[in-house]
């Protein structure tokens, strides 16, 4: 079965839900300009699938075959029954580390800042990166699965779990506090990476995490809740808050941009 027929429906059904939530159960109630938000977060999703599918048409899972085939890769030809929850915890620890270089290294940062620059967050801010900042990605993922042999299977479950867990936790989605507090053990609340998001630069470089929530507290970089509160905090960055900043031309052209 083609993967795509796989994380499609699961990408669309989480996307729907989280959506839907937002409505119902909003964490901030500040209500957002959808109509440019939405079709500038959707269209650049369009943009990066068309692309993808371009340039890497097997996307990481195809090349995570590939591997397989050739027999590249440390894991390679070891017991599943292991081998799939480590390549799970290594890939995940790989995303963790490219996160925060995109924080640390300028060059990275004029792409990822895009991210950033959304005024307001609910689930389409997943959506929205720069196509460039993805194809470096890929080309992340690829050489780890060289290194690594993930089982392909491993990956498509990597791959899913991904996607769904980027939507989730940047859904403006109220939860219990109690619950919020047992969920952020094993996975990225919206709340917990909410705070990623602050126009503050202490908070901004906090709380990396896209799916576990353990890498943050290892390396010391988990913040527990915003200074301002969820409710007060200021969400995206100084230098791109006029209207226009959101539209989707200026957000593609955004990295010859002037600002840090």
């Amino acid at each position: 079965m083609d993967p795509a027929n796989i994380r499609l429906p699961i990408f669309l059904a989480v996307l729907g839900l989280m959506l839907s939530l937002e409505l119902f159960w909003p964490r901030r109630h500040t209500p957002p300009e959808r109509r440019l938000r939405w079709t500038s977060n959707f269209g650049i999703q369009l943009l990066n699938t068309l692309l993808l599918r371009l340039l890497f048409p097997g996307t990481a899972i195809g090349i995570a075959a590939f591997y397989s085939e050739q027999g590249i890769g440390l894991l390679q030809g070891q017991d599943p029954r292991w081998t799939i929850p480590l390549s799970l915890l290594v890939l995940d620890l790989a995303i963790y580390l490219q996160h925060v270089a995109s924080h640390r290294w300028s060059w990275l940062w004029r792409l990822h800042r895009m991210h950033h620059s959304d005024t307001h967050l609910d689930a389409s801010s997943a959506l929205r990166f720069h196509p460039a900042e993805i194809m470096l990605s890929m080309l992340w993922k690829a050489l780890v699965l060289a290194l690594l042999g993930a089982p392909v299977i491993a990956v498509l479950i990597f791959e899913i779990l991904l996607n769904a867990c980027a939507i989730f936790n940047h859904a403006n989605v109220r939860l219990p506090p109690g619950l919020d507090r047992v969920l952020r053990r094993l996975i990225v609340t919206p709340d917990m990476h909410r705070v990623h998001h602050s126009i503050l630069p202490e908070e901004t470089n906090s709380n990396y995490g896209f799916n576990l929530p353990w890498w943050d507290r290892l390396f010391g970089t988990y913040r527990d809740q915003p200074r301002r509160g969820h409710e007060c905090m200021t969400i995206g960055l100084q230098e791109f808050r006029a209207r226009e900043d959101g539209r989707l031309d200026r957000l593609l052209f955004q990295p010859l941009r002037g600002g840090s």
